[in-house]
């Protein structure tokens, strides 16, 4: 089986996953610019901006965690575009939360003020918009296809597998 959730940065996408990858026993896949700028013997910002010049950048990042996650046969895949990246996949989960808590939450793991996190996410989430649709004509605003879509502003990241796994039981018996 595999998985593939999506959402925007502070929605829970990375420990939602987590979670359910402990849960499941299944590999989690979240191969991120984080990891291909160490790779590349860059630091994360260094990428980001050439990323914003260099389609390339995205291609790559993109093509190899789907490749990652079709290595498997049970997998989850946990990325901006992982449910369009991996249509394949038993299992699409968009992950929503305000822009707030996704700010609170951003501010928790890296720190700054609520205010400075919220314009750097709201700026982040323009340019990824932007980017996705010139690069592959991706709407990501438009994710209706999704099997599940979770409001996550009120839900821990445990809440949030379980309504997951509660999906996969209820198509494993139809």
């Amino acid at each position: 089986m595999k998985i593939a959730i999506s959402g925007l940065s502070g929605c829970g996408n990375t420990t939602t996953s987590t979670v359910l990858s402990k849960k499941l026993g299944f590999p989690l896949v979240n191969f991120t610019f984080r990891n291909l700028a160490k790779e590349k013997g860059m630091s994360l910002e260094e990428l980001s901006e050439k990323a914003k010049y260099n389609s390339d950048i995205d291609k790559e990042l993109d093509t190899r965690q789907a490749s990652m996650a079709r290595e498997n046969e049970n997998a989850i895949l946990a990325s901006r575009l992982a449910i369009w990246m991996l249509p394949e996949a038993d299992v699409k989960v968009y992950l929503e939360a305000s822009e707030k808590t996704r700010a609170e939450r951003i501010m928790k793991r890296e720190g700054g003020s609520l205010e400075y996190q919220i314009e750097t996410t709201r700026k982040r989430d323009e340019e990824n918009y932007n980017r996705y649709l010139n690069i592959y004509g991706i709407d990501c605003g438009k994710y209706d296809f999704a099997d599940l879509v979770i409001q996550t502003d009120d839900k821990t990241a445990e809440q949030v597998a379980d309504i997951v796994l509660e999906y996969i039981d209820k198509i494993k018996k139809d």
